[in-house]
């Protein structure tokens, strides 16, 4: 089992959304409950991967290769493209944190009721692609699913979204997609220039791969060893490595997103309806962050050093800029999406750093803030689910009437801004203690960074004093819609809370996961 383990993660979902799509619509009320239990299992099996996982090795482990495209190309050599999938300490976490939010998307999903059948198919396919596109090994598997991921998404947010939901889908694809494009180019551009390392003993000729392994091999950018060819090239009198390197940075910085490439998450947040919310902060936005850790720094690493005060800069930048206009929202949800914005940033500002602690602090802010930020949409959606209405201004003394909700709310911001023993302390203070520890950067990139903790501070408690204590009070006579939690609803906040409080005390069970590969991951450097 465990060796087609990872391969059953991907295809469940996609055999579950046949089952939706093939079912007469007369079985409606099925759909969902086929998402859920596609879902438990696959969250299952992840556990199952997890537990099995060796902490001391280096190498990919649970590996499934087969060969899918071989292609001459005459005097050149072969052309090579793997279905292949593994798991290491850098993509582990988030195949965890995938089968935790998807679960959660799903039970959150019960509340679709339009076109339950179309809905849920997507869902499915939404839930398989991206767990291929973390346990992908070969870059264009690997696009493969990142693309597939655009489909069903841009469905999801366009039909069951908001009043501008044409507009949010139709900037995201656009967004997304000019994202793709540019790292498509650098994917070309890898495979046609493969050197005499990947020369193959049983074809007698060179192997022009995909293979994320052999892409990121250290005779591809150690000086004094044979250079990469395309090191050897100029693209507009640049490097092409370097050019490379700067496509893949707003390619996954769009999906990431980073300032200035953001502009499309608060409107897609905004009109997706709250299951889609919860699956694009809590996974998708990892995907560009996985993307940078793996591929940008993974394969161009002399490259990323030389553009080390760029990408800090960025992240940076997307801490304070994020973080301040998140003060200035009066939506609750647009406010939410912001402060992604400025929690992403600490990745960036970790990996920059180049440092065990930052790197692997990156790792666990990924993950934390996947936890925390699918709380934080599940609570705009329970508001906006009883109201239609997400402005903090129209509400006051929630805790006198939601008491349950209230305790939820208030975990899941005190977490976000960085209360000890929960996610975002301990993702924060990794990334800045990497930060002021690094060689790479001065120490002032981690100072102003300490600024967006303050301000989450301010606008998480502004929002949590103005909506729920005080004299109860809510706009448009709509008290009676205030009821406390349903129980679906309870399942999902405090087991997200519960896991938030697990891995904020135990940072080692992400850690212990992490350490080995990242280690592996700084020898690059």
């Amino acid at each position: 089992m465990n060796n087609f383990l990872l391969s059953t993660l991907i295809f469940l979902p996609l055999a579950g959304a046949a089952m939706v799509l093939l079912l007469p619509s007369a079985y409606r009320d099925s759909f969902k409950w086929i998402s859920l239990l596609v879902s438990i299992i696959n969250l299952l099996n992840i556990f199952t991967l997890y537990n099995s996982f060796d902490r001391q090795i280096t190498d990919f482990q649970f590996v499934e290769q087969h060969e899918w495209i071989r292609m001459s190309l005459g005097n050149l050599g072969i052309l090579s493209i793997d279905y292949l999938l593994g798991v290491d300490g850098i993509n582990m976490p988030m195949i965890l944190l995938s089968g935790i939010v998807l679960m959660v998307g799903s039970l959150a999903s019960f509340s679709i009721e339009h076109r339950q059948k179309a809905y849920h198919s997507l869902y499915l396919l939404l839930s398989g692609s991206i767990i291929g596109c973390f346990a992908a090994l070969d870059f264009f598997l690997f696009f493969l699913f990142f693309e597939f991921m655009l489909l069903p998404m841009y469905f999801l947010i366009g039909i069951w979204g908001g009043e501008r939901r044409e507009y949010a889908a139709i900037k995201f694809f656009i967004y997304t997609l000019v994202g793709s494009i540019f790292i498509l180019v650098v994917m070309i551009g890898l495979s046609m220039s493969v050197q005499d390392s990947f020369f193959s003993q049983e074809t007698g000729s060179i192997v022009h791969t995909f293979d994320f392994r052999q892409l990121s091999d250290f005779k591809n950018y150690i000086p004094n060893t044979l250079l990469h060819p395309v090191q050897k090239q100029l693209i507009f009198g640049v490097p092409a490595r370097l050019f490379a390197f700067v496509l893949l940075i707003i390619g996954f910085g769009i999906k990431l997103p980073s300032v200035p490439f953001h502009t499309w998450l608060p409107d897609a947040h905004v009109e997706a309806p709250t299951p889609v919310s919860v699956v694009l902060a809590g996974i998708l936005l990892k995907v560009g962050a996985y993307g940078f850790i793996r591929i940008a720094y993974g394969f161009f690493p002399d490259a990323a050093y030389q553009f080390t005060y760029i990408v800090a800069g960025a992240g940076v930048i997307s801490i304070i800029y994020g973080a301040f206009n998140a003060l200035a929202q009066e939506d609750l949800k647009k406010m939410i999406a912001y402060s992604s914005i400025s929690h992403m940033g600490f990745v960036l500002l970790g990996l920059a750093s180049m440092t065990a602690e930052g790197v692997n602090g990156a790792i666990y802010q990924m993950f934390g803030h996947g936890i925390l930020s699918a709380m934080l949409f599940l609570i705009a959606g329970v508001i906006y689910d009883r109201t239609h209405n997400r402005l903090i201004e129209n509400f006051r003394g929630l805790s006198s009437v939601m008491p349950l909700f209230t305790l939820a709310v208030t975990i899941a911001f005190f977490g976000s801004l960085g209360l000890p023993a929960l996610p975002g302390f301990i993702g924060e203070f990794f990334t800045l203690m990497g930060g002021f520890q690094s060689k790479v950067l001065p120490d002032w990139f981690s100072m102003l960074a300490m600024l967006g903790i303050i301000l989450s501070a301010a606008y998480f408690l502004w929002t949590l004093q103005k909506m729920f204590f005080g004299t109860f009070w809510a706009n448009r006579n709509q008290e009676e819609n205030l009821k406390d939690l349903n129980l679906r609803e309870m399942i999902m906040l405090y087991s997200l809370a519960l896991l938030a409080v697990i891995f904020g005390i135990f940072p080692s069970l992400i850690f212990d996961i992490s350490g080995e590969s990242v280690k592996l991951f700084l020898e690059k450097f």
